[in-house]
């Protein structure tokens, strides 16, 4: 190798390194995420996040994260972060900010998860909110891309471990009637009184067939008594005239 060649080469060298690291530079600034169980289906993990500034006029003010599937709202309480922030959540995750941080400052806060999901990574879409009003949308799920969403790599879930329901989740029962018990006074359907319409169905039957049993039975009745009638006057006459 000639000696004019390793000076050719070390500039090729050095050319290539710069150009690794100026590509680098970006990636590393983002959100990062941690947690101290970060495990599949580990329950009450605090995962804290890392947002770093960016800004050289404006500080952090505000910083949203939308929850991976598997995790609500209801879920998450806050931990702990700037001080004088508070924590809220909306329909699809939460809002941590308040008193715009300095510039420079990069935002540090921690949440507590009640159950992570069965799954091997979860990403946290962010966006980050400065006093000026810009955002940095931490929202691509390729964590190569430029703007990579934090996200949490899990190991597998611990031998026996469950999903728990989820505390946004609802109790609603079907409504049951309860079945009869052996003391239950209440009669069987064979043992209930007629209804009113089977009533009405036996009393047009009656109206369609003319006179009722008990009223032909009565005529029956008059009918002997009268000719019980006559033949007493007929004797009691004939004995007057002898």
């Amino acid at each position: 190798m000639s000696r004019t060649t390793l000076p050719r080469l070390s500039v090729a060298v050095a050319t290539a390194v710069a150009a690794v690291a100026l590509t680098a530079v970006p990636a590393a600034a983002h959100t990062e995420v941690e947690a101290d169980k970060a495990q599949a289906l580990a329950e009450n993990v605090t995962v804290t996040f890392h947002a770093e500034a960016e800004s050289d006029s404006s500080g952090i003010k505000e910083v949203r994260v939308v929850l991976p599937e598997g995790i609500t709202p209801a879920d998450v309480t806050y931990g702990k972060g700037p001080a004088g922030w508070k924590f809220t959540t909306d329909k699809d995750g939460y809002i941590v900010g308040g008193k715009e941080l300095k510039t420079g400052v990069s935002a540090e806060y921690s949440v507590v998860v009640r159950q992570l999901p069965d799954a091997k990574e979860v990403a946290f879409k962010t966006l980050q909110t400065y006093g000026d009003g810009h955002v940095d949308r931490w929202i691509e799920l390729d964590e190569n891309g430029e703007n990579p969403a934090p996200t949490l790599a899990l190991k597998a879930a611990a031998p026996g471990a469950k999903p728990i329901a989820s505390a946004s989740a609802t109790e609603n029962p079907a409504s049951v009637d309860p079945a009869p018990t052996d003391g239950d006074p209440t009669p069987a359907a064979s043992e209930t009184l007629p209804t009113a319409s089977a009533q009405a169905a036996d009393t047009a039957e009656d109206s369609d067939g003319g006179l009722s049993a008990a009223a032909w039975t009565g005529i029956g009745a008059g009918i002997l008594a009268a000719a019980a009638a006559v033949v007493f006057a007929v004797r009691r006459r004939g004995g007057a005239e002898e």
